[in-house]
């Protein structure tokens, strides 16, 4: 991916989506990326962990432009709930294009500004402690590419590029690999409602459920890992 052409863009709900030419693909819903992002990963996601789930440990596949990371961390210190938070990212965004991005201003507040300076900082090797109630892990990998613990997520955000772009990250064997990583209850979100998406999580053992999409989108996915 040549990172010297990836373009920023607004969205229709004024927040900025980066756009790459060379993938004829954006990083986030041209419709609105601040909308989408809180209704797939924070209100499918986030919001659907039982309350009685006090520490939630969390993978992202795709940090990308750290979008979800910061709402997730302002989430966090707002329920007053511990999460642990790995992102996967094999192809960072490059820090001119993150100080041009516009989440803090669109969020409001020094607050989300300073957050989502820090989860861009944040090394690649080691945990960093943004708050009491927030600790991010950044892997700089594919994930096909790294070993995950066995029933370690209570909680998956999966947002890579889509089907058409990766199809190589949407297979069975992929969501297996979820599967297996995380934990009896656990939830997968994402985007894609696509055909493929749909069988592919079925194979790997989830049972799915489709849930209204975004501006732009009719449906998206919520995935639940049932054992027992």
């Amino acid at each position: 991916m040549d990172k010297k052409k990836i373009t920023l863009e607004t969205t229709s709900d004024g927040s900025h989506t980066l756009f790459v030419p060379g993938l004829n693909e954006h990083y986030h819903s041209v419709n609105g990326a601040l909308q989408e992002s809180e209704l797939v990963f924070i209100h499918n996601g986030l919001h659907y962990m039982p309350v009685c789930t006090k520490e939630i440990n969390l993978l992202e596949v795709g940090f990308g432009t750290g979008l979800n990371a910061l709402l997730t961390v302002l989430e966090a210190k707002k329920q007053r709930r511990k999460i642990n938070y790995i992102a996967i990212e094999p192809e960072p965004v490059d820090p001119e294009l993150v100080e041009k991005l516009n989440y803090p201003e669109r969020i409001g507040g020094t607050e989300a500004a300073g957050y989502f300076r820090k989860l861009h900082e944040a090394g690649w090797v080691y945990p960093s402690f943004l708050s009491d109630y927030f600790i991010i892990s950044k892997i700089h990998a594919k994930l096909e590419e790294i070993s995950l613990k066995d029933e370690q997520f209570h909680l998956v955000y999966f947002d890579a590029f889509g089907p058409d772009v990766q199809p190589e990250l949407w297979t069975v064997q992929v969501f297996e690999q979820l599967f297996r990583c995380m934990k009896s209850g656990g939830v997968l979100v994402t985007y894609s409602c696509k055909g493929t998406v749909k069988r592919a999580l079925l194979s790997a053992g989830f049972t799915i459920e489709k849930l209204p999409g975004p501006a732009g989108k009719r449906e998206v996915l919520r995935a639940v890992k049932l054992t027992g």
